[in-house]
């Protein structure tokens, strides 16, 4: 089983940065991607980035594009999310998930909190 700690949510005003980042432990090994997800009030959560672990290829939602970067440090066991350019419409709790080849993510962290204010 995997576990999945994020950290670096917070305040910021629009047009700043945040960094987030997800720290993994356990059987990190069956992961096969790693992605970041953010919910909004009221609304479902949606898909933001995410990475293949072995060879970084990355994937994102066309609002994040040129804005957010999607990284991994393997050594660390860490997922990272650079926010760039941050608009008030990105304020949500973010989470980060694992899943293995095939499969939906089904390992989640306990998220944190991004509030952008305009």
């Amino acid at each position: 089983q995997v576990q999945l700690v994020e950290s670096g949510g917070g305040l910021v005003q629009a047009g700043g940065s945040l960094r987030l980042s997800c720290a993994a432990s356990g059987r990190t090994f069956s992961s096969y991607a790693m992605g970041w997800f953010r919910q909004a009030p009221g609304k479902e959560r949606e898909f933001v980035a995410a990475i293949i672990w072995s060879d970084s290829t990355t994937y994102y939602t066309d609002s994040v594009k040129g804005r957010f970067t999607i990284s991994r440090d393997a050594a660390k066991n860490t997922l990272y999310l650079q926010m760039n350019s941050l608009k008030p419409g990105d304020t949500a709790v973010y989470y980060c998930a694992a899943r293995g080849p095939g499969r939906a993510y089904d390992t989640w962290g306990q998220g944190t909190q991004v509030t952008v204010s305009s």
